[in-house]
């Protein structure tokens, strides 16, 4: 996606974001509730006026670094090469970030939504996305696996990178399924956090066997 398409639709979840903070405002709580333990119940609230504005800064700041990352990424690490697909993953976070950011502003307002599900739901689909896009990343320093030895090897990343895109894929759709089928909780955050750790021991394991430098 065009840089330019990008901001157009940044802007858009923008102003959907502030159009809700604003709409729901009035019929928010001094104290919003914003996180639930894993048995499904508050246990933490902010301030209404930082709660309703939190989901526009957070497209707010992603979208300035979506700009600003490209501008600062230092020679051979450059992110021009991958431009559309950083695009597209920087608006799907965006995306993640807004659905559950009014999740939480249309509880406070007294919508029954089950919160923590949206949210796994909303985690589980964006690292289907990372994992589909996963294998076109190129080495750089902001996006992708970034480890010390990704970073050294261009063949470290591309292996790490194809295994880690099945690896995202697999783990964010176990993370769906298990969420609608009402499984526990645990199963979908396991899933997730094995998606994302193994990849970083996969590519220590190729850069010692394999000798990569």
């Amino acid at each position: 996606m065009k840089p330019a398409r990008t901001l157009i639709v940044s802007a858009v979840f923008l102003a959907i974001a502030a159009g809700v903070a604003v709409w729901l405002y009035p019929r928010l709580p001094a104290q919003v509730p914003v996180h639930w333990n894993p048995h499904g119940r508050i246990d933490r609230y902010g301030p209404r006026g930082w709660v309703a504005a939190m989901p526009a800064l957070l497209i707010a700041g992603i979208a300035v670094l979506t700009v600003l990352l490209p501008a600062i990424s230092p020679r051979r690490f450059e992110i021009a090469p991958f431009a559309r697909v950083y695009g597209l993953l920087m608006l799907v976070i965006q995306g993640m970030f807004l659905v559950i950011g009014l999740s939480v502003l249309l509880v406070g307002a007294g919508y029954p939504l089950p919160v923590p599900a949206i949210a796994m739901l909303a985690i589980g689909a964006l690292f289907m996305v990372l994992g589909n896009y996963m294998g076109k990343l190129r080495k750089n320093f902001f996006v992708g696996i970034r480890t010390p030895w990704t970073l050294s090897s261009d063949a470290v990343w591309e292996r790490t990178h194809r295994m880690g895109g099945w690896l995202f894929m697999l783990g964010g759709l176990v993370a769906v399924v298990a969420t609608l089928a009402g499984a526990p909780w645990w199963i979908a955050l396991s899933a997730l956090i094995a998606a994302a750790l193994l990849p970083v021991a996969y590519s220590f394991w190729i850069y010692r066997t394999h000798g990569c430098d």
